[in-house]
């Protein structure tokens, strides 16, 4: 991370030295979700084209949505699908969104190390985010108060989450953190926790525990964790992350989505824990001119 930062202040210090304006660097916001991996593509994109710049900020699914909208970015980065009232926004600022799917998300259910429930059906982690489930040993663990950790609303996966799976309000008592990394430290730090983060923040942790959820009751619980899973469907939480953008992708924005989804991209794709688009999406993707 502090070798990509310095690589992109490094870079728009060149660019400005150079009396370059600021627009010749491609901008990409968004999705906190999607911001540690698309950073990292840029890095690896920007080192096999040296004079290529690309400033990449999070900010949530929201603020890149509205940024494409108003022009003030190339791409954005998003964790969910464009709502009606956005696609109509974007159409009356003369915006085309073109959606593109970058890579696959196992959206992860995250416990402390030494919570024993490790199985959740979906209708159990619904229950247990709108506050109807309220103590461990109602789920089969241990007799105490469930505290729950969670995204802030101009998140896309808060959206996705409380779309797909509570089907209704969070609790009032859930903390809302900024990121996917504020989540997962305060799980660490909590015996009594329960969040939700994408599956490439939990890569490398081995102090943490990850749900295993099913569908309903009498299905086979699934893991985040497992590539085929995820990518078939049978994980229930699996979603993919998209980027839009204006139109039909042209320039040094189509050069950087090809790399993305090319097999060199697609490798960055998996080192950095998250799943390699399926044929359904290469084929989607086709659909919007790459």
């Amino acid at each position: 991370m502090k070798k990509l930062l310095g690589m992109l202040i490094v870079g728009m210090a060149f660019v400005l030295s150079s009396n370059v304006y600021a627009q010749d660097m491609l901008q990409i916001k968004g999705s906190d979700t999607l911001i540690n991996l698309v950073q990292r593509l840029a890095e690896v994109y920007m080192e096999k084209n040296p004079g290529k710049y690309i400033a990449v900020t999070g900010g949530g699914s929201g603020t890149g949505i509205a940024a494409l909208i108003n022009d003030k970015c190339d791409i954005a980065n998003a964790s969910r699908l464009m709502k009606e009232k956005e696609i109509t926004m974007a159409q009356d600022n003369g915006v085309t969104a073109n959606r593109v799917v970058i890579a696959m998300d196992g959206l992860s259910v995250i416990t402390h190390q030494d919570n024993p429930v490790n199985e959740l059906t979906v209708d159990q982690i619904g229950a247990i985010f709108r506050g109807d489930i309220t103590n461990w040993s109602e789920v089969g663990g241990k007799d105490m108060p469930i505290t729950l950790y969670g995204r802030q609303s101009n998140s896309g996966t808060f959206v996705f989450f409380q779309d797909y799976i509570l089907k209704g309000d969070y609790s009032a008592k859930m903390n809302r953190m900024n990121g996917n990394a504020q989540i997962v430290e305060g799980i660490k730090n909590d015996p009594s926790g329960i969040g939700y983060v994408g599956v490439g923040y939990i890569k490398n942790s081995t102090d943490l525990g990850v749900v295993k959820v099913a569908s309903r009751p009498g299905e086979d619980y699934a893991s985040p964790l497992n590539a085929d899973d995820v990518k078939s469907g049978k994980y229930p939480i699996a979603r993919p992350l998209n980027q839009y953008i204006s139109g039909t992708p042209t320039g040094d924005a189509r050069a950087f989505l090809e790399f993305e989804l090319s097999e060199e991209g697609q490798k960055v794709v998996s080192e950095e824990g998250f799943f390699q688009i399926p044929a359904e999406y290469e084929e989607f993707n086709k659909k919007a001119g790459l």
